[in-house]
């Protein structure tokens, strides 16, 4: 990160790089992570629009700081507190929490999460590691946990009403009637209920390369 002393016209104070993350950070919460750009994060700051400029080289090293901000906190869960299945589910919970806390949070960290978040890759390949998948599918179960955790908010928009003029199939409009549950306890529940079950389902088939 950028320091030169002073930040833009006239200025006479300075900004520290939690100030900016914390403001940046705010605009997330409040707008959602399409909204935030040095400009927005000026006004939130109160400053000169090229004063963030002093401290961020751009919107790239911002974002990459502000998820970086946002993750602070996630605890490992050891090998003593119990199954893989319950460490998993854990780690994952508290990621969960907060890209909750952060919208828009998730597609940051799709385009990021190899570069940046090398300590929480770590933690859940760990964890996968120790419940004896192989090499290749402690990959592709990453993957799979990572396309659900970080990808679900593109295929869950927060405008979820369908088009006025459109008459939805019987089958379409009994399942749609709960598209709220979708942001919630109980979708963000099923969907980790079903992904836990399926890697068990998986590493039974490992330890039996004949079905595999």
């Amino acid at each position: 990160m950028r320091n030169h002393g002073g930040v833009g016209s006239g200025a006479n104070s300075t900004l520290s790089e939690a100030e900016i993350v914390e403001a940046a950070l705010r605009v997330v919460r409040e707008d959602g992570v399409e909204k935030l750009s040095m400009r927005r994060l000026s006004r939130e700051l109160g400053v000169s629009p090229m004063a963030p400029y002093y401290y961020v080289a751009d919107k790239r090293e911002l974002l990459d700081l502000v998820a970086s901000a946002a993750l602070v906190g996630v605890r490992k869960p050891s090998r003593e507190s119990g199954p893989w299945q319950g460490r998993l589910r854990d780690l994952i919970d508290q990621i969960d929490d907060k890209l909750r806390r952060h919208p828009g949070l998730g597609d940051i960290l799709l385009e990021q999460m190899l570069g940046k978040q090398l300590d929480l890759i770590e933690a859940v390949m760990e964890i996968l590691f120790d419940a004896g998948f192989s090499d290749r599918n402690v990959l592709a179960a990453y993957a799979t946990i990572h396309t659900y955790l970080f990808g679900r908010s593109r295929v869950n928009p927060r405008d979820r009403s369908a088009p006025a003029d459109v008459l939805l199939p019987e089958a379409v409009a009994r399942a749609t009637k709960y598209m709220s549950d979708l942001r919630g306890k109980y979708s963000y529940d099923f969907g980790m209920e079903v992904l836990v079950a399926g890697l068990e389902a998986q590493l039974a088939l490992q330890a039996r390369p004949d079905l595999a």
